[in-house]
């Protein structure tokens, strides 16, 4: 794994997941293998019936020439016909985005989970906070038991 969306899942229920390629220049895919990728901020948006990833940063690779990359431009996903049609009416529905979850490599290609999520109000987050918590209580206690 080469980047994780830790704040994805404080900020977000995540329903479902899906896995794409990414179309990159050469020193994008040398600067991810360096793990110099930040999804923080990414979503997914459609147009004209193909799927592009944005505000992804992807920090220019340091021994680039002046044919290195723009650090936070839009990256073309690489998924079927049909998985965009089902993601299109999916994100249509009321409070549901879809973002990205993490960046790997497999095989030696990038490919990035993207995930169909429903937004968090603040009692929510309240409340994994206190179940988060409830749980390391427990397992603090079977721990000292035993």
């Amino acid at each position: 794994m080469v980047a994780n969306n830790r704040r994805a899942y404080h900020d977000y229920f995540i329903d479902d997941t899906l896995e794409a390629g990414l179309v990159l220049m050469g020193t994008e895919i040398k600067s991810i293998r360096e793990g110099r990728v930040n999804l923080r901020e990414g979503y997914v948006r459609i147009a004209n019936g193909e799927a592009w990833l944005t505000n992804v940063h992807i920090a220019p690779y340091e021994q680039g020439n002046r044919y290195n990359h723009e650090p936070l431009r839009d990256r073309k996903l690489l998924l079927h016909r049909d998985q965009i049609a089902s993601l299109i009416g999916r994100a249509r529905q009321r409070g549901y985005t879809i973002i990205p979850l993490q960046l790997y490599l497999k095989r030696g290609r990038a490919k990035v989970e993207l995930g169909l999520a429903r937004g968090k109000k603040q009692y929510d987050k309240r409340a994994s906070i206190a179940e988060r918590e409830a749980q390391r209580d427990i397992d603090r206690a079977l721990r000292s038991r035993g």
